[in-house]
């Protein structure tokens, strides 16, 4: 996740001709998912003001770039670390009515205003956290948000291809394994993309028919447990495990719930509760648990 290039500083002031940001959000959305990138979006009037930033050099020196815009060595960061593109404000009634009952109040205020906008090759929004702009730090912005989605191709191409219950659930729950390998300041940014996903894919159980209903209802409420311990919070994570029966768990998801419990007593060092529970859980999970401990310990 780091800048994929060092800022030359003769670049920065300089106010020749950088290539031009896309302005077909269909296009954008096709070489993000090719080039594993996110998108770098801003609506198309916000970019006829200054927007100045400050610039980290790597002897940790400030550096006031007057205008983003306006900066060769700056755009071509932009462009080596995402897919910029502009929104039409002509599209703008169309891309609310998309987001105005599926979206919370801050990120539709986030997505009204000018900031700049990262969002995922499928155009749902990441950086919804605040950050101020005053001015903003882009070393800090991209080093944040420089993401690296090579681990989510497949769940992103299949959503693409067919929007349903399995391929909304899928890419969900990706996004939270995903969040074990992110920074801890974007983990919650990424949970959040997550939940829309999970969101989409309950509202797909609840208006058709699967043949194996109750399993996927189960399956779906462990991943916001899973989405839980991410979080850190591995108490809450234990006492909503414990409403659960043994018994009643089928038999697809009890390698989740091993998971979880033996994730969670591990971060709790409840060394008893953890013995009991490693011998359920597999190499892969076991793995997979002791990355995200230790990124806790970081």
């Amino acid at each position: 996740m780091k800048i994929k290039c060092l800022i030359v500083l003769l670049m920065l002031f300089n106010t020749v001709v950088a290539q031009e940001w896309m302005s077909s959000f269909a296009i954008a959305q096709k070489l993000a998912l090719t080039q594993n990138k996110m998108l770098f979006v801003m609506w198309e009037g916000s970019i006829e003001y200054p927007l100045p930033v400050i610039v980290i050099d790597e002897n940790g020196n400030k550096i006031l770039v007057e205008d983003l815009f306006e900066s060769e060595g700056l755009n071509t960061i932009i462009w080596e670390n995402f897919v910029p593109v502009l929104l039409n404000e002509t599209e703008y009634d169309d891309w609310y009515e998309e987001i105005k009952s599926k979206r919370s109040y801050l990120y539709k205020e986030k997505f009204d205003d000018d900031s700049i906008k990262i969002m995922d090759a499928n155009g749902n929004m990441l950086s919804t956290a605040y950050i101020s702009y005053d001015p903003l730090n882009f070393t800090a912005f991209v080093k944040r948000y420089s993401l690296d989605t090579s681990f989510l191709e497949q769940e992103i191409r299949n959503y693409q291809r067919n929007v349903d219950f399995y391929s909304a659930f899928y890419l969900g729950s990706k996004y939270v394994d995903y969040a074990i390998y992110t920074s801890d300041e974007l983990r919650l940014e990424i949970i959040k993309l997550s939940q829309i996903y999970l969101e989409e894919a309950e509202a797909f159980l609840e208006l058709q028919n699967y043949e194996n209903e109750n399993v996927l209802k189960e399956r779906l409420e462990l991943v916001k447990v899973y989405q839980e311990l991410i979080l850190n919070k591995p108490r809450k994570v234990i006492r909503k495990l414990k409403k659960l029966s043994k018994e009643e768990i089928s038999d697809t998801n009890k390698s989740l719930v091993a998971f979880l419990y033996y994730t969670a007593y591990k971060i709790e060092r409840d060394q008893k509760n953890v013995a009991l529970w490693k011998t359920e859980v597999s190499l892969v999970n076991l793995k997979q648990a002791h990355i995200f401990i230790n990124s806790l310990k970081k």
